[in-house]
């Protein structure tokens, strides 16, 4: 892959039937064709709102493979390939080159994972083995480990490691990427627009899945220089994101969806639907986006 990774990347949602037990891959196909007729640079499945921990390996897999069958090109694709032993995270990732993933997401061993040392061993070894560009993913809130600027520059040494997903929440921290000069892309919701402005590559964003058309728009508009425009989006984007940041992500971010642009069910088991409490409150929050 030649071409640098940047813009909105639509972190898709994984759509199920109607109690959350099988794959609906027709509305998957969908819902696909609904965030590329929106623009979005780049769609990545079985991430974290894809519900990727509550996947089988074969579904994970499957959806893989369909999405890059029906994506064709027709924008990017990053398939999240993260596993805490590295033999299942290398075979994870030889299956995503196969199916022709621009790039694989990829989280450190998480749940009481190794010393600095060894997550940089288990990175190498994925690097080694395949050629697609690896994105690291630092959500330290799960996966325990941090990946500091100063360890992603180690990272860097590995000839695949390409870009960051930096979902730790902590706009210094996502500065501190920038004015280093690595490419981050922002994983946090409630400050999308200003990591735009602040120099992110792009936003690797769960809420594209409920506004595809107004990220894109904001992305569009910041690119342009048009901050009093893209100010004034983001207005009306701002309080969906903080709910979907604050509550339950996965449901909040399927209900929003569910309310605004496709039906993509419910999140599977046990993962909890929203309260009726919390849906009268999306459905308040949500009135800016309709």
């Amino acid at each position: 892959m030649s071409e640098k990774l940047h813009g909105i990347c639509a972190a898709a949602c994984t759509p199920m039937n109607a109690d959350g037990t099988q794959l609906d891959l027709n509305v998957l196909k969908r819902h696909l064709d609904t965030l590329i007729d929106a623009g979005v640079h780049i769609i990545a499945v079985c991430g974290g709102t894809g519900e990727f921990p509550f996947l089988s390996t074969a579904e994970k897999r499957l959806i893989a493979e369909t999405a890059a069958k029906h994506i064709d090109g027709r924008t990017k694709l990053i398939v999240q390939t993260s596993a805490i032993r590295t033999e299942d995270a290398v075979e994870a990732a030889l299956h995503a080159e196969g199916v022709g993933a621009d790039a694989l997401l990829i989280l450190p061993p998480y749940f009481e994972g190794p010393t600095p040392d060894g997550v940089f061993q288990h990175y190498e070894r994925i690097s080694n083995s395949i050629h697609t560009p690896i994105m690291a993913y630092n959500i330290p809130v799960h996966s325990g480990f941090d990946i500091t600027p100063d360890f992603f520059k180690r990272l860097q040494q590995l000839e695949n490691v390409k870009y960051i997903k930096d979902t730790s929440g902590n706009f210094v921290r996502l500065q501190e990427l920038i004015v280093a000069g690595l490419p981050v892309f922002n994983g946090a919701d409630p400050f999308a627009f200003p990591a735009l402005v602040a120099g992110a590559l792009g936003c690797f964003w769960g809420a594209v899945n409920a506004m595809p058309r107004q990220a894109v728009q904001l992305y569009d508009l910041v690119r342009a220089g048009k901050l009093d425009e893209a100010a004034t989006l983001w207005e009306r984007l701002l309080p969906a994101n903080l709910f979907f940041w604050n509550h339950a992500y996965n449901p909040a971010v399927k209900a929003a969806t569910n309310l605004l642009v496709n039906p993509v069910g419910p999140c599977r088991h046990p993962v909890q639907p929203l309260s009726a409490e919390e849906m009268q409150e999306l459905e308040r929050v949500i009135q800016t986006l309709r």
